[in-house]
């Protein structure tokens, strides 16, 4: 990977991140816009990365997709798989070599734990919680929520299980202890000041599954600061998962760039457009394959 100059290290960085999950869908055309558009008018680069660490969802077919339906609509950018750049690899899956250095510097760090609890058992425990108090507030209206971990399974697996994983770390669940009470405070650029507090909004969260692959935050954490990114633009669904990963920042003590969170773009029922829902709907036209015109649209308004 390329070493940035001071030249680099001033400029404004933004990244365009689509996960092949899927088709593309104007959801996505008009956070992208959004992202090339800020990085246009302060004179910076745009940076298209490929998220595909999610090995059975993800598919070849749609990262080509990606790349060849955003250019279709208009868009561009300065590096990424099909351009090159000094940052690359610009697809994730060939980076997991930084993404265990990572790892390795959480556990020497003491910030993570091997656990093996369920994702069921989670769920159960964390619903009778929840029953036997007053309901979880969500934090924002387009943040999306998780069942909290609850923290007397923290220690579930013991010594035993601690042995074991620090034998073959790659090849277990970890996850972040995140400190009770701890206040995750930002400034967002579109919402203004934004603050999570951590076993109340959100609970001990992942960061590498037993499948050997790392969490969405810890991947995203790790790229965007050896990338030298210095805004992220993405939807407002993922304002806690930004709280998460300014934990991780600090844990692995890496600079975490600003943050410009969208309002999301939702169907005729209000609900959240994605790529699960387009598939449902059979709303073929939604896709910026069938809609390059409109997907290109964004580009020229003020969003």
């Amino acid at each position: 990977m390329g070493t940035p100059t001071d030249e680099t290290a001033r400029q404004y960085r933004g990244r365009l991140a689509p996960t092949p999950s899927g088709f593309l869908h104007l959801g996505h055309a008009r956070t992208f816009a959004r992202a090339v558009r800020r990085a246009r008018e302060r004179g910076g680069k745009i940076i298209l990365r490929i998220e595909d660490i999610d090995r059975e969802r993800c598919k070849s077919e749609y990262a080509k997709a990606a790349i060849d339906d955003l250019r279709a609509a208009g868009f561009s950018w300065d590096e990424g798989p099909d351009v090159g750049g000094d940052f690359g690899p610009y697809v994730q899956s060939l980076r997991f070599e930084l993404y265990r250095r990572a790892l390795l510097n959480l556990i020497r760090g003491g910030r993570v734990y091997p656990c093996e609890v369920s994702r069921s058992r989670i769920r159960e425990e964390s619903a009778a919680e929840e029953a036997a108090h007053a309901a979880r507030p969500k934090p924002f209206d387009d943040a999306e929520c998780e069942p909290l971990f609850p923290l007397r399974l923290r220690n579930a697996g013991g010594e035993r299980l601690a042995r074991r994983a620090a034998q073959n770390p790659f090849s277990f669940n970890w996850r972040f202890a995140a400190r009770e009470g701890e206040r995750v405070r930002f400034c967002d650029g579109n919402f203004g000041e934004m603050i999570f507090e951590a076993q109340k909004d959100f609970g001990d969260f992942l960061v590498w599954r037993k499948c050997g692959a790392p969490s969405y935050e810890l991947a995203v954490c790790a790229d965007d600061a050896a990338m030298k990114i210095t805004e992220v633009v993405r939807g407002a669904d993922l304002l806690l998962s930004t709280a998460r990963q300014l934990l991780l920042y600090r844990a692995l003590g890496l600079n975490p760039p600003e943050f410009f969170h969208c309002r999301l773009m939702r169907d005729a029922d209000g609900k959240k457009m994605s790529k699960s829902s387009m598939r449902e709907c059979r709303a073929e036209s939604m896709l910026i394959r069938n809609s390059p015109e409109a997907a290109g649209e964004f580009l020229k308004r003020d969003l």
